[in-house]
């Protein structure tokens, strides 16, 4: 077992970035359980941020208290002396926040909930309870949550389109096209396939939406050699084959990506032998070194050895005898990065194109994912389950910004459609009831419900073990 990770920054700053993440989306979560309660006369007897199990570090009544490191006896007292009040108000909400970083609770009369509160159950429903609203409110009440979710996704996509518009490289503009995993190479790509088509869909760039598209795929069609059509048919398993390989550090597909001088480092190989600012590499001893794979590649063949180094200046080939390669495999030179070498395409929006953009963004998210989620229920699916260490990887290793919101997008996405997931206990399982008590025009019996909650809460709870041993395996065993 290896420990060091926990040390390095990388892994606190992964860590920060997945609490902040975690309170924004589920505040916004909660929140639009509350709003739709509030909407409909519903008292919402608790909004809390974090879990305060048996201590709370501030809770808020409006009008009645502020108070600081409180303990379960003291909110009990509090409690009891709150009998009595107005409900049908927001200040007869308790405000507060626990002390577990995890996520957070909107506790709402009259439901049956996690919180397993049969007993309340058993007096007569009060007009500002849950149970004594209208199906179609409750419905929106329990829907509330992933309505916001994906609402708060929308909200993010926009304000980045909108703050910094959409630059990429598209897959016909990328000359030298794609290297691929060794898993693709399997299913049937060849290093420089330019990839067209997946299912039909119009494949443009390495964004999210069209990576998803192809590992998703039942055939995707590429162009080889800059003039053949060529259609490969996928296995269905190919997105756990490019997981696994991505586990080991291996990158489904990537730009073939010119090797072209940026700058030269003083009194090394590459200043040495003349190179200069726009240089493209051409080849290695002879080796063809059309992209950075091969030129690192057979740099690393020659460590601390000369050799002959053709490149492109001007639209000449020229050559460099005795270029220095020094123990590590370089050259000493700066690359430029690719989006400065392609051709690229930028697409600015103005405030109401953003909305419509991000709204799309969030929608073609959502439905890809969704697509995944049936892969869960295979032998590899149930390996890929995992937790807060699964999350937290995804974020960057250094704080920026606008990668931190395009995770946090994503992920409001996932929460959304795994909490609608007909499950007792989630969202989704409310959901269910009620579409049930709509239907027929009954409702399900309250012992019912009270059993399926506590199915519900083993098979999530189950599913948390689950989540977390794969963590601990991935991250700390192996």
């Amino acid at each position: 077992m290896d420990f060091s990770f926990f040390l390095t920054s990388s892994f606190w700053i992964k860590t920060l970035e997945l609490i902040l993440s975690l309170s924004i989306l589920v505040a916004f979560h909660e929140f639009g359980h509350y709003s739709f309660a509030r909407l409909f006369g519903v008292w919402v007897e608790k909004f809390y941020m974090f879990f305060n199990y048996k201590f709370t570090l501030v809770k808020w009544k409006p009008g009645k208290y502020l108070k600081w490191f409180s303990t379960g006896e003291e909110m009990a007292v509090m409690e009891n002396n709150d009998q009595g009040e107005n409900k049908n108000t927001w200040r007869a909400t308790e405000y507060g926040i626990g002390w577990i970083p995890l996520g957070g609770y909107c506790s709402i009369a009259g439901m049956i909930d996690e919180s397993m509160n049969t007993e309340a159950m058993k007096k007569p429903a009060k007009p500002w309870e849950f149970r004594s609203k209208a199906a179609w409110q409750r419905l929106l009440i329990m829907l509330g949550g992933v309505l916001f979710n994906f609402l708060l996704a929308i909200i993010i996509y926009s304000g980045i389109v909108y703050s910094q518009g959409e630059q990429y490289v598209k897959f016909t503009d990328a000359t030298e096209g794609m290297n691929y995993c060794e898993a693709a190479h399997k299913a049937g790509f060849q290093n420089g396939d330019i990839p067209l088509t997946a299912d039909g869909h119009e494949l443009l760039t390495m964004n999210p939406e069209d990576l998803q598209a192809i590992l998703t795929a039942k055939q995707v069609t590429v162009l080889r050699n800059h003039q053949d059509t060529v259609k490969i048919n996928l296995p269905k398993d190919f997105i756990f084959q490019v997981d696994n390989e991505a586990k080991n550090g291996g990158t489904f597909m990537e730009y073939r990506w010119p090797v072209v001088v940026a700058q030269t480092l003083l009194n090394q190989g590459g200043e040495k032998a003349g190179l200069k600012d726009g240089d493209r590499m051409v080849a290695v001893n002879g080796v063809p070194t059309p992209d950075y794979t091969e030129f690192t590649a057979e740099l690393a063949k020659n460590k601390g050895k000369a050799i002959t180094l053709d490149y492109q200046r001007d639209g000449k080939v020229m050559t460099a005898s005795n270029v220095v390669v020094d123990s590590e495999g370089h050259i000493g030179i700066l690359l430029t990065e690719p989006i400065k070498i392609f051709k690229t395409t930028v697409i600015h929006y103005n405030l109401l194109q953003s909305i419509p953009r991000g709204i799309q963004m969030g929608w073609d998210k959502m439905v890809n994912y969704v697509k995944q989620l049936k892969l869960i229920f295979t032998p590899q699916g149930v390996k890929s389950v995992g937790s807060f260490g699964a999350i937290g990887s995804i974020f960057p290793p250094t704080w920026d910004w606008l990668n931190f919101w395009n995770v946090t997008a994503f992920i409001s996405i996932i929460l959304a459609v795994m909490n609608v997931l007909p499950i007792p206990i989630l969202d989704g399982g409310h959901v269910l009831f009620l579409l049930y008590e709509m239907i027929t025009g009954r409702q399900p019996s309250e012992k019912f419900q009270e059993v399926s909650m506590k199915i519900g809460m083993a098979f999530v709870i189950a599913l948390m073990v689950l989540a977390i041993g794969n963590d601990i395996f991935r991250f700390v065993i192996k």
